[in-house]
């Protein structure tokens, strides 16, 4: 309703960027239970071998991730600025357009992973041993993902319009089912891949299918109407231009997997793909936290820029840095002092084990900077700079890290590609902070609107 609008133009911007960032994050690190409790179950109960043949599927689960990103994040950002500028209608569109999008790109995507599922998963590095168990997992996987799309796409939706705690439970009823059924079938029933698989697809339609009852429903701030589903040109190119950085920060994570994978089976072996997947597990349930407070955050900019009260802006990004620091820096100390007991909780062997406390101990070592950079990305998204965004998106997975997984494995082996990481996250954070001073001295020198009084 719009109380929920007037709020983010109003509220002090502590207490504001409290509501919206909690349900983010508690429902971003429920919602990482999907991928955390699979691997969990499936590393203890099949073995490491299925541990590593899981981790071959990431780039592709990456490249799924990313369409969805582009319309979700997209059509989000653009109906935060829109309904600040109250301007309705268009906001109307741009949800009926992204749910169309939505079902174009998932059908794609689906039938084109289903029909060269093994050349896509050798290309990305998977060897006789992990192959088998990978094509399992993503083939009973592959109908999941489409509703994987809806629910955390338009979950971004129904926040940007004023519905954080709804959105938190969008998360909440997916992931507990998620958790129950895999229980039932992986540990229960002995099915393996494949339980863990369809624990996720039967989670995820749940989901999809509350955020969908939500945009039907009468009385809510934006919900589906007619003539809205029609996909209009300029539309889909806002879209597309805004979600085309978070976008391309998936994408990049699947070149980036790519690389990594053929370095670590040339300098490694399978072995310490099932530690790379081990270290990007730990590492995305830090990062995901600092996603949460990027949606909730990602309203607060964008209505506030919309409505022109920059002071609130600038408020709200430098209160969300510090969150995401906080985050990062005990993220970071716990994979330095406990890397051993992170990785038991996915494997109990001993070598498997000795590989993954290695790679924890080295990739977190500049971890404490990452939460800067991710927040600093959403920001420039969130006001419609896209090109900045998708450069910032670049730096770390792509301009920065891409010569360092070339270089330097070759000169320390696998340690190089542990190595490769502190030092990309490093140097992108430095170009990261220059980047967000420039932009606010620019804000700083536009005349903005009067703000309505704090409750």
């Amino acid at each position: 309703m719009q109380e929920n609008l007037n709020a983010l133009s109003s509220r002090p911007i502590g207490r504001l960027l409290w509501e919206y960032s909690l349900p983010g994050v508690v429902g971003m690190l429920v919602m990482a239970l999907y991928n955390v409790v699979d691997r969990i179950f499936i590393g203890q109960v099949v073995g490491p071998e299925a541990i590593a043949g899981l981790a071959i599927t990431f780039p592709l689960m990456n490249i799924a991730t990313a369409i969805g990103v582009l319309v979700g994040a997209g059509s989000s950002a653009w109906v935060s600025i829109l309904l600040g500028r109250r301007d309705y209608e268009r906001a109307g569109t741009m949800l009926g357009n992204a749910l169309t999008l939505t079902f174009i790109n998932g059908t794609i995507y689906i039938v084109a992973f289903a029909l060269w599922i093994d050349p896509l998963l050798r290309a990305f590095g998977a060897g006789d041993l992990t192959l088998p168990y990978g094509r399992t997992y993503m083939l009973w996987v592959l109908p999941g993902l489409l509703l994987t799309n809806i629910a955390f796409g338009f979950n971004n939706i129904m926040r940007a319009s004023g519905y954080p705690v709804r959105a938190m439970m969008t998360m909440l009823i997916g992931a507990v089912t998620n958790v129950a059924l895999d229980a039932v079938l992986v540990l229960g029933l002995d099915m393996g891949m494949i339980g863990a698989a369809i624990a996720t697809d039967v989670a995820m339609a749940v989901s999809a299918l509350f955020v969908m009852w939500h945009f039907f429903r009468p009385g809510v701030t934006l919900r589906f109407s007619r003539g809205t589903f029609s996909l209009r040109g300029s539309v889909v190119w806002d879209i597309i231009s805004i979600g085309a950085a978070p976008s391309l920060v998936n994408i990049a994570s699947c070149l980036i997997n790519i690389l990594i994978n053929k370095s670590l089976v040339a300098h490694g072996g399978d072995m310490a793909i099932g530690a790379a997947g081990i270290f990007v597990t730990y590492a995305s349930l830090l990062t995901t936290a600092i996603l949460g407070i990027c949606m909730g955050l990602q309203p607060i900019i964008g209505y506030n820029y919309g409505a022109g009260h920059f002071h609130r802006l600038r408020k709200a990004l430098w209160l969300a840095c510090g969150a995401a620091t906080v985050i990062c820096v005990c993220g970071s100390v716990v994979g330095l002092v406990f890397p051993r007991a992170i990785a038991r909780a996915f494997t109990t062997d001993d070598f498997l084990l000795d590989v993954s406390e290695n790679c924890l101990r080295i990739s977190m070592v500049a971890f404490s900077v990452v939460g800067f950079q991710i927040i600093s990305t959403t920001f420039f998204q969130s006001i419609g700079s896209s090109g900045k965004a998708i450069f910032l998106s670049l730096t770390r997975q792509v301009i920065f890290l891409i010569p360092l997984l070339v270089w330097l494995p070759g000169e320390f082996g696998v340690d190089g590609v542990w190595m490769s990481f502190p030092i990309s996250d490093t140097l992108a954070t430095i170009v990261t902070a220059a980047m967000v001073w420039w932009q606010l001295h620019l804000i700083s020198r536009r005349q903005p609107l009067p703000a309505p009084a704090a409750n």
